[in-house]
């Protein structure tokens, strides 16, 4: 089990700073994962979640909605969807009624990529928590917010 006094070899003035460093801790860790675990596939985690979104959505979605419903509000999101296009696993459409307006969809190539992805996707972060455990770490993190 993991320490973050031990870890990162600090003291803290109380739980509650010692908590908010420990979940930026944890957020920088799971990141940095994430990172790895997605360098064979070719894409970012930020892309990865594009490309889920797409899948959920079911068909051609707005730009502005896949940007509303990303875990991590990207600026760069545009710049994000330019790549996946690039490596045709997403395409855009001009909406007809408004030139302003793109539509995303997700292509066949996507759907595989995500498939391929879901099957090795076999390293569970939360593997230490209970499913009860994990339920209140949910709902803590929902308090905080």
């Amino acid at each position: 089990m993991g320490d973050l006094s031990k870890d990162i070899n600090s003291t803290f003035v109380n739980d509650k700073v010692k908590a908010l460093i420990n979940i930026i801790y944890t957020a920088n860790w799971i990141n940095s994962h994430q990172n790895e675990f997605f360098k064979p596939f070719g894409i970012s985690p930020q892309q990865f979640n594009i490309l889920r979104i797409l899948r959920g959505a079911g068909e051609a979605i707005k730009v502005q909605t896949i940007k509303e419903r990303m875990i991590e509000r990207a600026p760069n999101a545009t710049r994000l969807m330019d790549k996946l296009c690039a490596k045709e696993f997403i395409n855009r459409l001009p909406c007809p009624g408004d030139r302003r307006v793109v539509h995303i969809e997700i292509t066949d190539k996507g759907l595989q990529l995500l498939d391929t992805i879901d099957k090795d996707f076999k390293e569970d972060l939360l593997e230490n928590l209970t499913k009860e455990e994990a339920k209140q770490l949910s709902n803590l993190l929902d308090k905080i917010r």
